[in-house]
């Protein structure tokens, strides 16, 4: 007999990365949304050559990145601390909740990443515009 805590786990899925975006990212990057479950979700973010993303806050939501391709530079500043690190593929980063963040795509290839979001992303108005790095210029 199943007990009612078995029945209210999630089923298991499996897919396959899109081919082309799903959606695009307040921050101007294309997205492929991958798999979520009740705690967060999986995107594969891309910024294409020379491309530089829209300065943006969360309001509720966390963020780890890996990078699987490319290399750029992500920019974060929180509570009075800002930093600018160079990212690649194999490199780990955390957007803590609140964190402006902007990042850009260096060379001939896009930057690309996988994103968890926690908890899911919760759609349109997550997002706050904010003050980006003084010396990149944001897209439209």
């Amino acid at each position: 007999m199943l007990t009612d805590e078995v029945m209210q786990v999630a089923s298991f899925e499996t897919m396959r990365l899109p081919a082309s975006r799903t959606d695009e990212a307040p921050d101007g990057s294309d997205v492929r949304v991958l798999l979520h479950l009740a705690a967060g979700g999986l995107a594969h973010f891309e910024l294409g050559p020379g491309r530089v993303s829209r300065p943006i806050r969360h309001r509720s939501v966390e963020e780890i990145w890996y990078i699987v391709g490319g290399r750029g530079q992500m920019w974060r500043s929180q509570n009075g601390r800002t930093e600018m690190v160079d990212v690649d593929p194999g490199t780990c980063l955390t957007i803590p909740l609140g964190t402006h963040f902007q990042f850009r795509a260096l060379g001939f290839e896009p930057l690309a990443a996988i994103g968890v979001t926690m908890p899911n992303w919760p759609g349109e108005g997550e997002a706050i515009p904010v003050e980006g790095c003084p010396d990149w210029r944001s897209i439209p």
